[in-house]
Formats: C-alpha cells, sequence, structure tokens
C-alpha cells in the first residue's frame, strides 16, 4: 500500500512537471530549464513504475528477474540511441527526428493497445463495448502516427518524392480507407464475437496502410501542419492509452501533446489563411508546379559582394528574412555576426519570420536562438509586414514561399490567399540562394524579378562571410 501510495505521488509530481515544463517552453530564455525539468519528471515516472509498480507482486521471482533484465536492457539501448541521435543531429535535420520519435510514440501506443486488446478478449471472451472502443481509437490513431511519421521523415530526408507515391484521386482512396477503419471498429465491438483478436489485427494492419496513404499526397509547404497533426494524434493515443491503464502520469503527458500539437495545428493553418481540411486534402506544395508570370520577359538583376555591403551598412533599418537555406548552410551564426556588425554601426536590424517557415513549426525560431539572436528581435507575420514597409533594405536569406507576391496577386497560384512577409515593399531587397530554382513547394517566386530586387546568388554560409568581410572593410 504504502508503495502504491509512493508510485502516485512520484506520477503526481512527473505530471507537474511536464505542465511547468511546457510552460517554460514559451520562451526562449527559460525553454532550456523547462526540457530539463520535463525529463526529470519523466525520469521520476519511469523509475517509479520500474520499483513501486503493484504488478510487480504478481510474479513469481524468476519472472520478476527477467522482466526487470528486459526493461533495463531496452531502457539502455534506447537511451542511448536517443542521446546520440539528439547529439549528433544537425538543426536542419531537426524537424526529421521530431517525426521520427514521434512516429515511435506512436507505435509504443499501438503495441500497447495490441497488448490490451488480447488481453481483454483473453481474460472475458468479449469486453465491454466503452473498454473496446477506447482501445481501437488507440490503435487507430496509434498506427497512423506510426506509418504517417515514418512517411514524413522519408520526405523530409528527401528519400521519397510525392509523385512516387500519391494515386490517382488520393483522397478518394483515402476516404474510402477511413469508411472501412470505421466498419472494422464497429464489427470488432459489436459483431466479431469471440474473434474479435482476429478483427482487431485486421484493424491494425489498415490503420497502418491508412496512416502511410494519410500523408502520401501531403508534401512541401504542407509539412509543419502535417507534423503537428501527427504529433497531436500519438498525445491523444498516449492520453487514452493513460486512462487504459489508469496511469496518471500517461494521461497528462498525452493531454499536453495532443492540446498543445492541436492549437499548433490550428496556428499554422491560420498562418497560411487555410482550413485544416484544405491542408489534409488539398496536396498542396507536393505535386502542383505553378509558374511565375512571365518569367521569361522579365529580367534577373544581380547584386556584387561590395554593393550589398554598401547598401546594408548605409542603410537606416534593415529586416533579415531566415529560410530553410540559412539552415541548410549552417549560417545562423555568421548572419547573427552581420547583424552584430551593421548594429555597432547604427543601423537598426529586425528578423521577420513567418510562422510555416523552415521544416516544422518554430524551425527558423530555434536555429536563431542556438545563434543567440534575442528573441525581442525577432517578429511574427503581423508585426514584420507593418516595420517591412518603412525598412531600408529586405534580406532575404534562403526563404522562399514565404516571400511570394503570388499569394496576394496570382488566383492560380496554389499559394494563393497564404499570407506572406510583404519583402517588396521595403525600398530595396536582396534575395541570398544558390539558384533560381523554386522552393519546397514547387512554386516559382515572381520577387526574383520585381523591380526592387536583386539577387546575391551562392551558398548562405559563405556568401555570409564575404559580405561579413565586406563590411568590416568599410
Amino acid at each position: 500500500m504504502i508503495a502504491t501510495h509512493f508510485l502516485d505521488l512520484l506520477y503526481l509530481l512527473g505530471g507537474l512537471s511536464f505542465v511547468l515544463g511546457l510552460k517554460m517552453l514559451s520562451h526562449p530564455d527559460t525553454a532550456r530549464r523547462g526540457n530539463i525539468l520535463a525529463a526529470i519528471g519523466m525520469a521520476l515516472a519511469v523509475a517509479g513504475t520500474l520499483f513501486f509498480h503493484p504488478s510487480a507482486d504478481t510474479f513469481s521471482e524468476e519472472e520478476r528477474q527477467m522482466k526487470l533484465i528486459l526493461l533495463y536492457s531496452a531502457l539502455a539501448v534506447g537511451g542511448f540511441i536517443g542521446w546520440r541521435a539528439a547529439y549528433k543531429v544537425k538543426m536542419t535535420s531537426m524537424p526529421q527526428m521530431v517525426s521520427l520519435f514521434n512516429g515511435l510514440g506512436g507505435g509504443c501506443a499501438a503495441l500497447l493497445a495490441v497488448a490490451e486488446l488480447k488481453l481483454q478478449f483473453d481474460h472475458s471472451g468479449h469486453p465491454e463495448a466503452a473498454g473496446l472502443i477506447l482501445v481501437l481509437f488507440t490503435l487507430f490513431f496509434g498506427s497512423v502516427s506510426l506509418t504517417g511519421s515514418l512517411l514524413a521523415f522519408a520526405k523530409l530526408e528527401d528519400l521519397v518524392k510525392d509523385s512516387a507515391i500519391t494515386l490517382p484521386r488520393h483522397t478518394i482512396f483515402n476516404l474510402g480507407l477511413l469508411a472501412i477503419i470505421l466498419g472494422l471498429i464497429g464489427y470488432t465491438v459489436w459483431g466479431a464475437g469471440h474473434a474479435g483478436m482476429t478483427w482487431g489485427l485486421i484493424l491494425f494492419a489498415v490503420a497502418l496502410v491508412y496512416g502511410f496513404s494519410f500523408v502520401a499526397p501531403i508534401g512541401g509547404a504542407d509539412m509543419p501542419v502535417v507534423i503537428s497533426v501527427l504529433n497531436s494524434c500519438t498525445g491523444l493515443t498516449a492520453a487514452a492509452a493513460g486512462i487504459i491503464y489508469d496511469n496518471l502520469v500517461m494521461l497528462v503527458g498525452g493531454i499536453l501533446v495532443g492540446a498543445s500539437g492541436s492549437i499548433l495545428t490550428v496556428l499554422m493553418c491560420k498562418a497560411m489563411n487555410r482550413s485544416l481540411a484544405n491542408v489534409l486534402v488539398g496536396s498542396f506544395g507536393g505535386t502542383v508546379s505553378g509558374a511565375a508570370k512571365g518569367p521569361g520577359d522579365q529580367t534577373v538583376k544581380e547584386i556584387s559582394l561590395t554593393d550589398s555591403a554598401v547598401l546594408l551598412n548605409y542603410s537606416a533599418s534593415v529586416v533579415i528574412v531566415p529560410g530553410y537555406g540559412l539552415a541548410v548552410a549552417q549560417a545562423q551564426k555568421i548572419c547573427k555576426e552581420l547583424d552584430t556588425l551593421l548594429e555597432a554601426n547604427g543601423v537598426d536590424v529586425k528578423y521577420a519570420v513567418h510562422p510555416v517557415a523552415g521544416r516544422m513549426p518554430g524551425h527558423m525560431n530555434v536555429l536563431l536562438a542556438e545563434a543567440d539572436v534575442p528573441y525581442t528581435k525577432l517578429y511574427d507575420l503581423e508585426e514584420a509586414n507593418d516595420f517591412i514597409k518603412k525598412a531600408d533594405v529586405a534580406i532575404i536569406i534562403g526563404a522562399n514561399d514565404v516571400v511570394n507576391p503570388a499569394a496576394l496577386d496570382d488566383a492560380s497560384s496554389p499559394i494563393y490567399g497564404m499570407p506572406v512577409l510583404e519583402v517588396w515593399e521595403a525600398k530595396n531587397v536582396i534575395v541570398m540562394k544558390r539558384s533560381m530554382k523554386s522552393g519546397y513547394a514547387g512554386i516559382d517566386n515572381p520577387l526574383f524579378y520585381h523591380a526592387r530586387t536583386k539577387m546575391l546568388f551562392g551558398d548562405a554560409k559563405d556568401t555570409l562571410q564575404k559580405l561579413v568581410a565586406e563590411v568590416k572593410a568599410l
């Protein structure tokens, strides 16, 4: 009895640490401490389960020793893999790691649901409908999170192309799969009888296929939203598993992940001025390739490093717009050095960060925080557009789709209606890119041909290093 109460106390402390840790993650100054606090809470919950869970009393000594060996081995192997992955991963690959870890969490919940399904049918022949629905709910969403996240990882890593895995009328195919899944859930609960375990495994297999098919037509600029949706699914499955096992820490953690993922999904959709349904069935950014208005009839103007340095150094205000190209080149620290140099010369430097810049929500914010860029210098969409109009120079470093004017004036564009950073309103625009290639959404950008735009071609890190040297030489 004392052990049970102590376990409940550890779970309570773990749940509280999750809540406080999530709160602290809302600001860069406290984010690191919040992450550590949440990790400590999870360590307390795991330790409590290992040493004080009452189920250990039902095993013989030999069974208990074997199960402890398996648990400690799994903790050691998984902990080492997680630590090594987090230590080695680059910021450019952070979205892939998030997708992979999120998928593993969903897979874990799905396997727990399979185990619980077997227990329920073994013990009672046919379990109660309410409990069975909860288990099948966990099985379904966990499976979708597993295969969907793995495919998202493969897309982000450029291991697969959208055109290779997308079927004609893919949305109708997905709706058909979803109808089959709902039918399987209903039949398993109310019609399968003692064969429910078999039908539950069939549901498991179909749900795995659906998770893969669900993400298949979605690509490009919608990947941040997909990651948020799948993250929310994993949270919901963890919360449902917490209810199944009457586990407080799983319930609290799952609710926090599910709620935060849902809120983030809504914010991402708002940032793109699109409904969630439109995102999930629109295939935006993966298979569509638009064209800029008359690119063959327009001229691209280039600017030299020396002219760029002079223009930036003698401006009153400069707006830096970071994009995925900045992350790929690992150029955030050099960008901060340029920022510091310009500020020392009396230039007001701000950063305009679009909500869906990069490959996942908050990607650019984390990237710039890594380079010690003050959080107060980062501005979101609406605030940024206000001061861009007054800026002498807007310098775009690796961004593309989030600064595309076609979103405002080309009704035929796939991104039409999406709020973007209106960098062309600045007096001068410098676009730093490797080439004229379109962005992740596969859509040409008329900004490159704008009268105020000048292109500075090259790798972002190398070009910024040379630009810093030019500014120092002035």
